[in-house]
């Protein structure tokens, strides 16, 4: 039986995310036409502005130490709503976001300088996650054997392999200080089976404990192995939120539409 967020008593805990009336829109340049033809005819006004929706009256509360999914398509509006909850985005007049404690997001990849050492990417990046210096100093040995990175500590990222990276992002991650974590696309696959192994075996058992996260991700064995409940989006529209299995059969169907038509 696949584990699950220890939180099982969330539903009777505060809420921390609450989005209300949320849309979004931008303000986009329609694509010119291809044709030497249609160019010289709509010379004045092939590069006016459209609106595109990526998000429609979403209504949504977590609670405190919820395992939250959301999965859609690609241009579904997952993105754009994480940047909304974190307050990197205003929604559109009207739309509501009332969030409780620190959040951070979490991506593969975030912030390397790849001219710097893991050293000095991890004194960056953990102090952006909330750490002191201090902090990061008493830690330090520990991030560095945990992505098994000790003889290139001053080595330049820029060097590192793709595997690499991840084990260090993983390690700077797993130490950040927050109660809130968006996590887009950070977890799965991360380094060669040891590694994997190591790094799902300290998630489960202590990162996610007592802590509210947020999960994008289009792996959906990871989705249906940690969730409490899932967000199905399509087209920035809210089609359904619920257990993972339902929400997950709701993908597939839409899937399997978009596959026929």
């Amino acid at each position: 039986m696949p584990l699950k967020n220890n939180n099982s008593n969330y539903r009777d805990r505060p809420t921390v995310i609450k989005l209300k009336n949320i849309s979004k829109s931008f303000r986009v340049r329609e694509q010119a036409n291809d044709s030497v033809r249609d160019k010289v005819m709509n010379l004045f006004n092939s590069n006016q502005l459209i609106t595109y929706d990526a998000l429609v009256d979403i209504n949504l509360e977590i609670k405190k130490g919820e395992f939250f999914g959301i999965i859609g398509h690609n241009g579904s509006g997952k993105s754009t709503l994480l940047n909304i909850i974190m307050g990197s985005i205003i929604p559109n007049k009207g739309g509501i976001v009332e969030t409780e404690g620190k959040i951070i997001r979490l991506a593969l990849g975030m912030g390397f300088d790849p001219g710097l050492s893991a050293r000095e990417n991890i004194y960056v990046n953990a102090s952006i996650l909330g750490l002191t210096f201090k902090e990061i100093g008493e830690r330090f040995d520990e991030i560095i054997s945990f992505a098994e990175l000790e003889k290139f500590v001053d080595t330049p990222v820029k060097f590192y392999s793709s595997g690499m990276r991840s084990r260090l992002t993983f390690a700077i991650a797993v130490h950040a200080e927050a109660d809130i974590f968006l996590m887009d696309e950070f977890f799965g696959g991360v380094g060669d089976k040891s590694f994997r192994e190591k790094s799902e075996a300290i998630f489960e058992e202590s990162f996610i404990k007592g802590r509210t996260i947020v999960h994008v991700n289009h792996n959906m064995h990871l989705i249906k192995k940690h969730c409490d409940r899932v967000l199905l989006l399509h087209g920035g529209k809210q089609i359904i939120v619920g257990p993972p299995n339902e929400v997950i059969e709701a993908y597939d169907e839409i899937y399997k539409e978009k596959s026929s038509s």
